[in-house]
């Protein structure tokens, strides 16, 4: 089954490839690594074995941090590498592991050709990959060359699993050749039982993301504070937006502007390639904006459109409270740890099931909300900025919330 995929893929690749190379032409990000990706790797492992971390792009890549680190720490003289998949993945990779790593690259596209020649770059002894990554070809090739490779922090949304479902036959194979797989929760382990893979490769490890550490010392703080002048002010981050939450996040602001003088916004579009549009509708708003690139801070501004690489997670040190996005679109939300280990509350949309087990404990706890509409979001903000004794409730909770629920980095540095 694998080689008739590989074939079907290869074949695929060439009917497609017209419209592959337009989409290079049109949507750059999706080029990045190509080259990378179909083999043609510059490292030489020199015959030392090598443990490589996969993710595949910003969260995951963010969510292995401290995973890499503690491996590291315990494994000084070991060849890691890091790979990703995306392009906002690759550079998240090379700032965050540049001095804890080897090498960091792009994972290869699933052609036998492509696999074989990673694996001879790299010479790796175990690979681990974060999250559910399926791919046919690199775990079959794998195992037939004796590299265990594992799956960290699996989760199956019920979406995914609905798919995965249709296609059980031919998964059941491959996820057998995984070592083995840790999956989030039980729920998430009894749903890959469910596609085929065999209950004695499963355990369920818990979420690295509740593991996530404060990464930035008090004088970074301070920096941040100087750079955009924010004593004075509550800044309201609205973080990760897509298509159509900007707006939602505008315009709970204006209404919260209205009776709190001191608030400001953060707004931190997802994607890159949005900021353009974001642009425009700032410029609609009414209110005065710049650019974090630019330097631009709060003394002069209402809102600073957050347009760097590489610092929200640290921004959310100095907010007030945030907006977790992709919660009104179909994405099904981001990580609002990142925002409570800073002791900050979280308000989110509904659609979260990215994070699902998360919300329902981070929300039982009263350290996050969630809201279904704009209006509610906008009612949430200002009861967040009336009432000063509900704030420091969810803030103190939001700091205690992580004391229950670590654990799942040792949980996977003591299995491999």
């Amino acid at each position: 089954m694998v080689i008739i995929y590989n074939i079907i893929l290869i074949l695929l690749s060439i009917i497609l490839l017209p419209v592959i190379l337009i989409i290079f032409h049109f949507q750059p990000k999706f080029k990045a690594g190509w080259k990378d990706k179909l083999g043609f790797y510059k490292f030489d492992s020199k015959g030392k074995k090598t443990t490589i971390f996969h993710a595949v792009s910003v969260g995951e890549t963010n969510a292995i941090k401290d995973l890499v680190k503690r491996y590291r720490a315990k494994h000084p003289d070991e060849i890691i590498i890091v790979t990703t998949t995306t392009k906002t993945g690759q550079e998240i990779a090379l700032s965050s592991f540049n001095r804890i790593v080897n090498f960091v690259t792009y994972f290869p596209y699933d052609f036998f050709f492509s696999v074989l020649s990673f694996f001879k770059a790299f010479n790796p002894e175990k690979i681990i990959i974060a999250e559910t990554e399926i791919w046919p070809c690199f775990v079959t090739l794998a195992k037939l060359k004796g590299i265990k490779v594992y799956t960290v922090n699996g989760r199956i949304s019920p979406h995914s699993f609905d798919g995965y479902k249709k296609i059980r036959l031919f998964l059941a194979p491959i996820l057998n050749r995984y070592e083995k797989i840790f999956m989030q929760t039980l729920d998430d382990a009894e749903r890959m039982v469910k596609i085929g893979a065999k209950a004695d490769k499963i355990e369920v490890m818990g979420n690295l993301k509740f593991d996530i550490s404060a990464n930035i010392t008090q004088e970074e703080i301070q920096k941040y504070k100087d750079e955009l002048k924010t004593d004075n002010f509550k800044v309201f981050i609205a973080a990760s937006t897509h298509k159509g939450e900007d707006e939602i996040a505008i315009d709970s602001f204006k209404s919260l502007k209205v009776q709190h003088r001191e608030a400001k916004l953060l707004l931190v579009p997802r994607h890159p390639q949005r900021y353009d549009e974001v642009c425009v509708l700032l410029n609609k708003a009414g209110l005065r904006w710049g650019k974090r690139s630019q330097n631009d801070n709060f003394a002069e501004k209402d809102i600073i459109l957050l347009d760097t690489m590489g610092e929200l997670s640290k921004l959310y040190s100095i907010c007030y409270l945030a907006f977790i996005g992709g919660s009104f679109s179909d994405t099904g939300g981001h990580n609002p740890l990142e925002a409570n280990i800073w002791g900050k509350p979280a308000i989110s949309g509904p659609c979260v099931f990215n994070f699902k087990d998360v919300y329902k404990i981070i929300t039982d706890k009263k350290c996050a909300v969630i809201v279904n509409s704009e209006e509610e979001l906008t009612k949430e903000l200002k009861s967040f900025y009336d009432d000063n004794e509900k704030y420091s409730e969810y803030c103190n909770n939001a700091n205690k919330v992580f004391d229950g629920n670590k654990g799942a980095i040792d949980f996977v540095l003591e299995r491999i």
